[in-house]
C-alpha cells in the first residue's frame, strides 16, 4: 500500500466533509500541520469541530480557518495570543470546550487507546467539572472525563519512511503522536521522507500502523511566537 501522496491537496482528497471533527497537532506555533491547514481552508468545508491545544496565532495555523468562519467549535486548552479566537468566542460565533491542558492530552490519548472515560482530580470544584459525574477514590473527589476521537487527524512530523513510521523533532513532538492514534484517518506532513529501513526501531516515535497518508511539507516556516534578544556581551 502506497501511503505517500504527491501534494497536501491530494493527501486530503476525499476525506473532508461539512460538520466533521478534525484533530490538529501543534503547540503554539511548534508542530503545526502548516501545509495541510491551507488546503482545508481552500476546500471550503464548514461546520468543523477542531480539537487542538490552541488555534494558531494571528495569520498562521488554525487562525486561517477561524478567519473564514469554517470552525464551529474548538476543543482546546489555550485561547491566549489569538485575538480572533477570543473575539469569536466572546461574540458567540464560536463554541468553545475549554480543557485543562493535561486533561486534553489524556482525553486524546484515551481516544487512541480505546478508553472511553477516566477520572482525574484536575478541575474538581471548578466550572471544568460542571455537568460531569464525580466519584470518591480513597476519600478524594475525582471528575470523570471522556475520550476524544476524530474523523481526521492532521499532524506534522520530522521524518517518515514509506510505511508511515514517524520521528518528531524536539517540541514538535507535542500533541502530534497522541493525535495520530485517535483519528479514524491520519494524514501526516513531514519535512523529510527517508527510505524504508532507515530508522532504528527504538527511535520510532509513532508506528506506521497509525498513519494512513504521508505528504512532504510544502511550508516549513518554523515561526517564533515571541523573540527576545539582547546585545552580545563583551567576551573579554
Amino acid at each position: 500500500m502506497n501511503k505517500i501522496y504527491p501534494s497536501p491537496a491530494a493527501a486530503l482528497d476525499g476525506l473532508l466533509f461539512d460538520g466533521m471533527t478534525i484533530m490538529s497537532g501543534g503547540f503554539g506555533l511548534s508542530g503545526n500541520p502548516e501545509s495541510l491547514i491551507p488546503e482545508i481552508r481552500a476546500s471550503g468545508v464548514t461546520g468543523l469541530t477542531v480539537i487542538s491545544n490552541n488555534a494558531g496565532a494571528d495569520g498562521f495555523g488554525l487562525w486561517m480557518l477561524l478567519e473564514t468562519r469554517q470552525i464551529r467549535k474548538m476543543i482546546s486548552s489555550y485561547v491566549g495570543e489569538n485575538k480572533l479566537f477570543e473575539s469569536q468566542y466572546l461574540s458567540g460565533e464560536l463554541e468553545l470546550e475549554l480543557n485543562p491542558q493535561g486533561t486534553l492530552a489524556e482525553r486524546i490519548r484515551a481516544g487512541g487507546a480505546g478508553i472511553p472515560a477516566f477520572y482525574t482530580r484536575t478541575g474538581v470544584g471548578t466550572v471544568v467539572a460542571e455537568g460531569k459525574p464525580t466519584e470518591l477514590f480513597d476519600g478524594e473527589e475525582y471528575v470523570r472525563e471522556t475520550w476524544l476521537r476524530a474523523d481526521l487527524s492532521i499532524i506534522k512530523a520530522w521524518r517518515a519512511d514509506p510505511a508511515g513510521n514517524l520521528m518528531f523533532r524536539k517540541t514538535a513532538r507535542n500533541f502530534n503522536p497522541n493525535m495520530a492514534t485517535a483519528g479514524r484517518i491520519t494524514v501526516v506532513e513531514v519535512e523529510e521522507i527517508v527510505p524504508e529501513g532507515s530508522f532504528d526501531p527504538d527511535a520510532v516515535h509513532t508506528p506506521g500502523i497509525y498513519v494512513d497518508r504521508i505528504v512532504l511539507s510544502t511550508i516549513n516556516e518554523k515561526r517564533i511566537e515571541k523573540l527576545t534578544t539582547r546585545a552580545r556581551g563583551d567576551a573579554s
